[in-house]
Formats: structure tokens, C-alpha cells, sequence
């Protein structure tokens, strides 16, 4: 392999304090907890690549078209997503070469300097492909053709990824119609990765999304249930949640616009589900029903055991032009303002205090965190905090995450890291990050004696193994 181009280099202090005491102590935590399993309790990795373990195509296929935080970037700069190889939303593609298209990629990668993206695919370039020069335009061409050979040997099959990153668990998220077919493969297999599923109902919960009225017919005819009445509605939902639970499922996870819940009574929330069957409901009915569900879901998560996690405050495809072109998940998706103390309060009146229900909280609105969620969660014994997400699953966000929280939640009401991603590879980097920085936090207070460092040790360990086990009953 040509080493013709800028050195490609990973610091071994890279995200530690730069203060010299601090960054000593940030040394020693890391040393703690560098080498533990990864726990990856919610994400959107594809089970089809365990079940089949077939080589991934190219260096465009797995690092390129599945992470809309690429392409979002690029397409903010007038880069097109056909000029990319991202697929239409009717599965069919502009006819572009994967190489072009890396091409294109690598003479833009400058503009990643200094964000999330780059840190994660350098780890990637460097730790996962043995590349030591860095990515442009010159060194397009050896970067495809390094990774892309690689990916055709054993070494670098999906199990066998799996199983060099040290993946102890992970899951993945399907929809309420899938069948679940790769996770019952992978289990046939006798394969000892373990790969779970979760239950992520929107498209038959979301009267808005543009599949519900054709999902909810797919939904009545897989569990047999009349879903056009309110309890055979509700009935269809365990029917699934058992289901997805038969094969490893530990959490439910709900993408909603807010975090609004509401408690009808039996009758008022049969009238809504009939005015929304017939179609006509206005925006506040919508968003009223999805409310109801999800207190209901939360009823079913005290029978059933499932961990519930809600993920509000998105505006998605907020793109109409590429949503029509592209369909969902192309980078379109924008955070919202959003409201916790009333629009939970619905679901917690009934179930805040039960200590059988775990309700895992996320936000986009950085701003409720020390307003909100962290004295929230350091109450309600079923509430818990997961991590900076998306948009600020940085290490500024991270930071902003510890020191907004740390006062009201501390760190045994948040549930340690997930990384919440497609990108595969990116899985080691992502984690890493999340020691580190959590290290460096830790090593902050250890500086300043609110912690000794053998506390300090032990929570570095909680944080990076033993809270999400813990939290997602892996």
C-alpha cells in the first residue's frame, strides 16, 4: 500500500484535558476502562449483515450511503445525494460509479474538520483499515482500493467485525410489521454474537406518517386482531411486543415530534382512535393520540417488562423536495424546542412512581437538561437520562450533557452511552469518545477533590459497561 500523502495520526491523549494534572488522572481512568466490552443497547445497524454475513460491497456501500451524517454535510454544501449513490425512495438509484462517488467524498472531506464525523471515520481509516495518510483528493483512489479489497476477505465479514470490536450486545431497531426473519437466522445459526431487536411502533402510532393507513391493515393481518377497534388495537400491540420479545427484544423506542402523553379514559380514547380512522383529525388530535399511545405503551411496559425509550423533539423531513426524492433518513431531520415537566406528566401521574417501569429519556432541546430533565430524572424513580444524542453526540455535546446534569441526576439516573447509529464501523469509535470524555470529566473532578480517583475509577467503569447493561436488562 502507498504511503504517499499527510500522515494520518490518532493522539493517545486526544479528547483529554489539556491541563497536565487533570490529563494524568484522565490517563489512568481511561487505562480502566479502554478495554471493556462495548454495549450497544439502541441502534439502527442492519441485522440482515449478521444473519448473512456476506462481505460488504465497497468503501461507498458501508461508509458513505448508510450515514446521513455524511451526506447531510456535503449536501449542505450543493454536493447532490445522486452525485453520492444515495438510493431514491422508490429503491432505485442515479447511475454513479461508487468510486465517482467516493471520489466526490474524499475532495470534500475537509469540510468535517472539527466535527463528530471526522474524528469517527479517521478512527475508522486508521484502527479498522491500517490507512496512515489522510483522506483527500490525492489519496482518494488508495483509500477505495484499500478498503474496498479488505472488505472482500474473511477478516473484515460482519461477524467477524463484530467480534474484533468486542461487541458484547447490540440492537437493532425494526418497525411493528417486520418479521424479524435475520434475528431468528442469526439465532438458527448457533452464531454466539448476540444481536437483539427492538420494537419502534411509530408508523402505526403516527397517524401523519405517510404509511399509517396501509400499516395498520399490515398490522391487523399479522396479529390476527380486529385493529380498527380500540382494544383490538391495543391488543395487536402486545401481540407484537411479545413477539418481539421472543426473540431477545429488552426496550421499545418511540420517535415522536414531542413528548406530549395523555390519560383518557377508555371512552374518550376510543371516540379519538375513530376519528382518526376516518381520517379529517386535525394536528392536535394527532398529536393527541400519540400521546395516548404512548401512556399505553407504558402500561404494557409494566406488564411486559420492555424498557421503554422516548426520543422527541425532531421535526423530520423537514426537506420536502428530498423527502419526495429520497424518502426518510437523508439528513433532513431538524431539533425542536421541546417541553418535559407538562407533556410527561400525563404518563408519569399513573406510572412515575411504579418501580417495575424504566422510561429512558432523550432530547434534542439541549436546554432541558439542567431546566428540566436532570431534576426530573433525579426524582422519578422510573426515569432515566440517555446520552447526548444526535445532533450532540459530540464531545462538546458530551461535555454539555455531564455538566447540566451532573448537579440534579448525577450519574446513576443516566444510563452510561449508545451510540445510535447505522455506521457499523463507526461502533468502537463512537464509544471511545464516550470514555474519553467521560474520563476527562471524571478526572476534572478528581482534580478539584469532589471525587477520589478510586471513586472516580468505579464510575468510569459503570458509565462504560455496567449502566447500559443494567438499564436495557442486557
Amino acid at each position: 500500500m502507498s504511503t504517499t500523502g499527510r500522515p494520518l495520526h490518532l493522539h493517545q491523549d486526544r479528547l483529554f484535558p489539556s491541563d497536565p494534572t487533570q490529563r494524568a488522572i484522565a490517563r489512568r481512568l481511561y487505562a480502566q476502562v479502554e478495554g471493556l466490552p462495548i454495549v450497544s443497547p439502541h441502534g439502527h445497524t442492519d441485522p440482515s449483515w449478521f444473519a448473512s454475513n456476506a462481505n460488504f460491497a465497497n468503501a461507498t456501500e458501508l461508509l458513505l450511503v448508510p450515514d446521513h451524517y455524511v451526506f447531510r454535510m456535503l449536501y449542505s454544501q450543493g454536493i447532490g445525494l445522486d452525485a453520492l449513490g444515495i438510493p431514491h425512495a422508490d429503491g432505485s438509484r442515479a447511475a454513479v460509479d461508487p468510486r465517482e462517488a467516493w471520489r466526490v467524498f474524499a475532495r470534500n472531506f475537509h469540510l468535517f474538520r472539527g466535527t463528530p464525523s471526522s474524528m469517527w471515520l479517521n478512527h475508522v481509516f486508521h484502527d479498522v483499515f491500517g490507512l496512515r495518510v489522510r483522506l483527500d483528493a490525492d489519496t482518494a483512489d488508495q483509500y477505495y482500493d484499500t478498503i474496498t479489497a479488505a472488505l472482500q476477505t474473511e477478516a473484515y465479514r460482519p461477524r467477524a467485525l463484530f467480534e474484533r470490536f468486542d461487541i458484547e450486545v447490540i440492537a437493532t431497531t425494526e418497525g411493528p410489521l417486520d418479521p424479524l426473519v435475520h434475528h431468528q437466522s442469526i439465532r438458527d445459526s448457533g452464531w454466539k454474537g448476540k444481536v437483539v431487536t427492538a420494537y419502534r411502533p411509530d408508523e402505526v402510532v403516527d397517524p401523519e406518517h405517510e404509511a399509517f393507513a396501509a400499516a395498520l391493515e399490515r398490522f391487523g393481518g399479522i396479529t390476527g386482531e380486529d385493529v380498527y377497534s380500540w382494544d383490538g388495537y391495543l391488543r395487536a400491540h402486545r401481540n407484537r411486543r411479545a413477539f418481539f420479545k421472543s426473540l431477545g427484544a429488552t426496550s421499545t423506542d418511540h420517535g415522536h415530534e414531542s413528548a406530549l402523553t395523555a390519560d383518557l379514559s377508555q371512552a374518550e380514547a376510543a371516540r379519538l382512535f375513530a376519528k382518526i380512522l376516518k381520517g379529517g383529525f386535525s394536528r392536535e388530535e394527532a398529536a393527541l393520540f400519540r400521546g395516548q399511545v404512548l401512556t399505553e405503551m407504558a402500561a404494557m411496559s409494566l406488564d411486559d417488562g420492555l424498557v421503554m425509550q422516548l426520543h422527541p423533539g425532531c421535526h423530520r423531513n423537514h426537506n420536502p423536495l428530498l423527502f419526495a426524492r429520497h424518502g426518510r433518513n437523508v439528513g433532513a431531520d431538524l431539533p425542536l424546542a421541546t417541553d418535559y415537566v407538562h407533556a410527561l406528566k400525563p404518563l408519569l401521574d399513573r406510572f412515575g412512581n411504579e418501580p417495575g417501569f424504566t422510561f429512558i429519556l432523550f432530547t434534542l432541546d439541549e436546554s432541558t437538561y439542567s431546566r428540566e430533565l436532570g431534576p426530573m430524572a433525579g426524582h422519578y424513580p422510573c426515569l432515566y437520562l440517555g446520552p447526548a444524542w444526535w445532533f450532540h453526540d459530540s464531545p462538546e455535546g458530551m461535555w454539555r450533557f455531564r455538566e447540566q446534569t451532573l448537579s440534579t441526576a448525577g450519574f446513576y439516573n443516566t444510563v452510561g452511552f449508545n451510540d445510535d447509529t447505522r455506521a457499523f464501523l463507526s461502533i468502537p469509535a463512537r464509544h471511545d469518545v464516550a470514555r474519553r470524555i467521560d474520563c476527562a470529566v471524571l478526572a476534572k473532578l478528581v482534580a478539584e477533590h469532589r471525587l477520589e480517583e478510586d471513586e472516580a475509577a468505579e464510575v468510569a467503569v459503570d458509565l462504560a459497561y455496567n449502566l447500559p447493561k443494567r438499564a436495557y436488562k442486557l
